[in-house]
Order: C-alpha cells, then sequence, then structure tokens
C-alpha cells in the first residue's frame, strides 16, 4: 500500500500535467489517507459535535476505518443526511445562516475525497482564484488588486445569488468527469451531494448545492467556479485586450519641458510650480481610445473586475459574463449587488474592503510623488461603526454580563483577541488609523467589565492592568493580566499593543497544503502502537476525545483516567475496548500502571 504522501505527489504531477484520473476510486480504499485525514480533523471544534446519528470523534480506531473501506469497497458506503442548525452571520447580527453537521465517518471520507481533489486540481486552478486555497485568503487577493490594477477606470463588482446554495449537480458532475474517469468515484460524490439534510427531524432532500458544513464543499465550488475563471481569462480578458502600452500624454510632456527649461534659467520658484502641475498630470493619455485592459480576481462566489476603458463595454463585460454563468453554469449574477463603480470617483466593496483609485498627492519618506491611478485601500466608515456598535448601548461603550463570571486574563484576552483579529486584517488599508476609536470603544468596554465585575471603577482597573511592552515599532502600551502557574508558563491575557500603522507586506492564509512529506501526528503514531495508556494491556484500541480540558473537572474529583489526560495536557487518550467502556459508564477505571 503507497504512503499517503506518494499518493498525494503523483496526483499532483497528474494534475500539473493535465493527465486525467482514472483510478481515483481506488485510493479511497489506502487507509495511510485515512489516517492522515484522521490527523488533521481530530482537533477541530466540530469533531465532537454529533451529527444526525450521534456520531463523534469519540471512539475513534482503526477498525473504524477499515470498517469505512470495507463499505466502499463493495459500494456499500451511505451517506448520512447533514443535520442542519442555524447561526448567527456574527457575533450581534439578528440574521441566521444554516449549517449542515454531518456525521464523523461523513467527514472522515469527505476529508480523503478532499485531500486527493485537492492534489488534483490545485496545480490547474487560476492564479486569479484566492479562496479556500493553501498559501491564499483575501490578503493575496488584495494584493494582486493593489500591485496590478493601475490605471482602472471601472470596477465590475460580481456577486453570484445564493451561490454555493445553487451549484448544479448535473454540472457540477460533467465538470468532475472531464478529468476523473471513474463512474464509482463520480457515484460517490454524486450520492454525498444529494444526501439531503434533517431539520427538526425531518429529511429535506437537497436538489442543488454543495453540502453546507461538510469539508469537501470549498473544493467541490473551486471546481465548478474554476470554469467561469477559465471563462473571463480565455475568452473575456484576451477580448477586451487593445494596445499595447497607452498613448503618452502631451501635456504631461510640455510641462516637463517648460520645467527643464526653467530650470536652466535658474528660475526656481517657476520649477517648484510646474513640479506640483506634473505631480498632479497622468504621464499617459487616460482616454487614449486605442488602449483596453480587464483584469480580474475571485475569493470564494465574490469577483472584482477592474476595466480600463469607457463604461458601455464595461457593461456589455458584465452582460457577457452575466450569460456565460447563466447558459454554462446555471447560475445568476444577483442585479442588487452586481454593479459598475466609477473607480476614482467611488468606491467598490471587496472583501470588507473600499477599493478606489487614487488620485492626490502624498508625501512618503520625506519626498513627494504622484499616486494617481494607483489602486488604494480603505477601512469602510459602515464597517467601524458597525463593529463600535457590538460593544455599546445606548451609543456608549457598556459593559458585557456574558463575561462577568470569567476570569479577569480570559476577559481581557476575549477583547484582545477580537480586536486583534479586526486589526490585523484591515492593516493593508492606508486609513487603518480610523480604528483608533474602535479601539477607545473596545477598551472602555472592557474596563467597564472589568470594573462591574470587581465593583470597582474604570480608573482604578485601568491603573491595575495598564502596562508597556515591546513592540517591533517601539514600546507600546496595553493592558495585561497574568496568571501565574508552577513550572509552567503564565496564561497572558493581553489587550492593544497594536501599532495602528499600515502594513502593506500583511498576509492571513487561509490554511496550508498537505507537503510532499507528511509528518505523521502524534496521536496517530499512539492509536498505531496499540497500547492502552490506562491499563498498559496490548490490544485493539481507540481513541477516548474531550472537547476541552476544562471538561476534565477539577483536580481530586475525577476519576484516574481523567487525571492522566490532565498531566498530559491531552484532549485524547488511546484506550483499550473495556477501559473506554468503563469511562464511558459507572463502573471505576482501573487502577493506571507504571
Amino acid at each position: 500500500m503507497q504512503s499517503a504522501e506518494t499518493v498525494l505527489g503523483v496526483l499532483r504531477e497528474r494534475g500539473r500535467r493535465g493527465l486525467p484520473c482514472n483510478e481515483l476510486y481506488r485510493q479511497l480504499l489506502n487507509p495511510q489517507l485515512y489516517l492522515l485525514a484522521y490527523g488533521r480533523l481530530y482537533s477541530n471544534k466540530g469533531a465532537m459535535t454529533p451529527g444526525v446519528n450521534g456520531e463523534t470523534v469519540d471512539g475513534m480506531s482503526l477498525g473504524k476505518i477499515e470498517h469505512v473501506i470495507d463499505a466502499l469497497r463493495h459500494e456499500r458506503y451511505r451517506w448520512s443526511p447533514a443535520r442542519r442548525v442555524y447561526i448567527p452571520k456574527g457575533r450581534a447580527s439578528m440574521k441566521l445562516r444554516p449549517l449542515g453537521l454531518p456525521s464523523w465517518s461523513d467527514k472522515l471520507v469527505g476529508e480523503v475525497i478532499r485531500l486527493l481533489l485537492e492534489a488534483y486540481y490545485e496545480p490547474t486552478f487560476s492564479n486569479s482564484s484566492h479562496g479556500f486555497r493553501p498559501r491564499r485568503g483575501c490578503h493575496t487577493a488584495l494584493r494582486d488588486v493593489v500591485n496590478t490594477w493601475t490605471g482602472t477606470a471601472w470596477f465590475i463588482e460580481g456577486d453570484i445569488a445564493q451561490c454555493f446554495d445553487r451549484l448544479d449537480h448535473s454540472v457540477m458532475l460533467r465538470i468532475l468527469g472531464e478529468k476523473i474517469h471513474g463512474n464509482r468515484f463520480l457515484r460517490l460524490v454524486r450520492n454525498m451531494l444529494t444526501a439531503g439534510y434533517m431539520e427538526d427531524w425531518v429529511w429535506n432532500a437537497t436538489h442543488s448545492g454543495s453540502p453546507q458544513g461538510g469539508v469537501v464543499s470549498p473544493i467541490l465550488s473551486n471546481i465548478y467556479l474554476h470554469k467561469m475563471d477559465e471563462y473571463i481569462e480565455k475568452v473575456l480578458i484576451p477580448e477586451c485586450a487593445r494596445g499595447r502600452v497607452r498613448k503618452s500624454n502631451r501635456a504631461f510632456h510640455r510641462v516637463w519641458a517648460a520645467m527643464a527649461n526653467a530650470r536652466k534659467r535658474g528660475d526656481l520658484t517657476k520649477v517648484r510650480e510646474l513640479r506640483k502641475q506634473l505631480h498632479s498630470m497622468p504621464s499617459m493619455d487616460t482616454q487614449d481610445p486605442g488602449y483596453r485592459r480587464l483584469r480580474y480576481v475571485r475569493y470564494a462566489d465574490d469577483t472584482l473586475l477592474g476595466f480600463a476603458g469607457p463604461k458601455a463595454e464595461a457593461e456589455e463585460i458584465k452582460e457577457h459574463l452575466a450569460q456565460f454563468l447563466r447558459d454554462d453554469l446555471k447560475l445568476e449574477l444577483s442585479p442588487e449587488k452586481t454593479l459598475i463603480t466609477h473607480a476614482r470617483t467611488r468606491a467598490a466593496r471587496f472583501l470588507g474592503y473600499d477599493i478606489t483609485v487614487l488620485h492626490n498627492d502624498r508625501k512618503i519618506s520625506g519626498r513627494r510623488r504622484t499616486v494617481n491611478r494607483t489602486i488604494g485601500l480603505r477601512v469602510p466608515r459602515s464597517v467601524v461603526s458597525a463593529k463600535q456598535a457590538q460593544y455599546k448601548e445606548r451609543g456608549k461603550p457598556a459593559r458585557r454580563p456574558e463575561l462577568l463570571n470569567q476570569d479577569d486574563h480570559v476577559i481581557i484576552s476575549t477583547y484582545g483577541s477580537e480586536y486583534r483579529g479586526i486589526v490585523q486584517y484591515y492593516l493593508m488599508a492606508g486609513d487603518v488609523f480610523r480604528l483608533a476609536r474602535l479601539q477607545w470603544v473596545m477598551e472602555t468596554s472592557m474596563l467597564m467589565t472589568l470594573a462591574n465585575k470587581h465593583r470597582s471603577s474604570v480608573s482604578k482597573m485601568a491603573r491595575k492592568y495598564a502596562t508597556t511592552i515591546d513592540t517591533p515599532h517601539g514600546p507600546r502600551k496595553c493592558f495585561e493580566a497574568r496568571v501565574e502557574r508552577i513550572d509552567r508558563k503564565p496564561l497572558v491575557g493581553r489587550f492593544g499593543g497594536i501599532p495602528l500603522r499600515q502594513n502593506k507586506k500583511t498576509v492571513i492564509t487561509d490554511r496550508r497544503l498537505a507537503p510532499v512529506t507528511i509528518k505523521r501526528k502524534e496521536l496517530v503514531t499512539r492509536l498505531l502502537a496499540g497500547r492502552c495508556e490506562a491499563c498498559g494491556r496490548v490490544d485493539e484500541v481507540e481513541v477516548h476525545h474531550v472537547a476541552k480540558l476544562a471538561d476534565l473537572g477539577r483536580s481530586g474529583n475525577r476519576p484516574p483516567w481523567a487525571d492522566l489526560m490532565a498531566a498530559r495536557h491531552r484532549k485524547t487518550l488511546v484506550v483499550c475496548g473495556s477501559c473506554h467502556a468503563d469511562i464511558h459508564g459507572t463502573r471505576p477505571a482501573p487502577a493506571l500502571t507504571e
């Protein structure tokens, strides 16, 4: 049996060379891939969330893998319907979005399918696609826009209406069938897509869309929307491209020549006036009728096109794209959200940023230079207001009652992580300093929460937890709470200390690609060892999981197996079947061996 890294490496090479997959279903019978998938999934928070059959990661064993492989070998594996729940779209949002909760076995098989599909298709995906891809994310998409979209005149904001709910199953299977030549694998995917979902214990069919909440959904949606990437890059962009370079702006060069003559005459006052005039003028003819360019970027179902040309042609591009989606992919552009925005006078909204074209002078490093027609990123004012509203009541900062029973370091670290996530996401914006108001609101809300808990005042809490830390930009003030621990690093909760200074090189990527040389997870090694960590017996073993260490209880009030997990600081314990039954039963667990 080939190792997981060998299988994935071969698939990547076949994808890179454009060769078809003829035996992909056979790779689903490789237990090494399931061990790799288990090592990637077991630590996720959703691993302990039960599906419709109540199955979770707890009790995972080599026997379960063998049972799944045997069912797949004889094509007897059946997908369970996902348990549908509704979660808020944001912490303070009243809107809900549906989420499917698959069973553990379906998650495991889905992760193996995702590993295989990602290894094969990832080398074929467009460089314009950034969503749900290794080493890519929102920041890489935004950086692509900033670095290559200079001279854009119009933004075409594309929004596909209910994209992931409307992915056509027949189109999906047709696209997969172009490269995957194996009916058994395609039948397995079709059964997964049509497994349905349970809501209020009523089964509902899924006639379209990818399984929401399933680990394989992102790669399936990227495979589907890759057809749109190909259409734009191979049809629309070549059709729109016209001219090698823009014509020179004659007015710019006349001013340049006048400035050179003034310098020769020694008229420095005139030189300064003409240089200032140059900074507000483009060197190229922005209305050149012989020059056209179309640029494109996509993150998941959010698309943005930048067009250098007249608005009438931008309207035609929008119509061509809408027709292709409708005819070939059975999708529709949302009329309300698909906009054509003038790049210089208005801002396009993409991935939470306002994107515009700059046309003002800016002072950089003591020099003055023009930034006309370059791309600028801004923090939307509506975003700042919405974030502040989560920490306000009646227009003023307010305490958070749900945190009053938490330790001080938990309260500060909760505020700190929320603030840090917002700031780090918007560090690419030229006006990230606008988040200073949000910082004050969150800081006041945090201090009010602490003051309410301790029946104290905001000023006393500020003096108690204020400190100064060293950062790459020098000392910064922040708030910090520490919990000292014996022979271990202290628990530290920290709020602030992040300079609100633009960082164009900041990167937050979605995830990493499974490396060619895969380091086996420690838990998988323990599972393969086959030794019970509670009684020491060598036998068939399974893994006991807990959602968090706090569930083990306090020292002195917990059984020996829980003490062992707490001492190892592990949420997993490899045990034999009888010990696992004791853990979940009422009988006391056997004494631990030395």
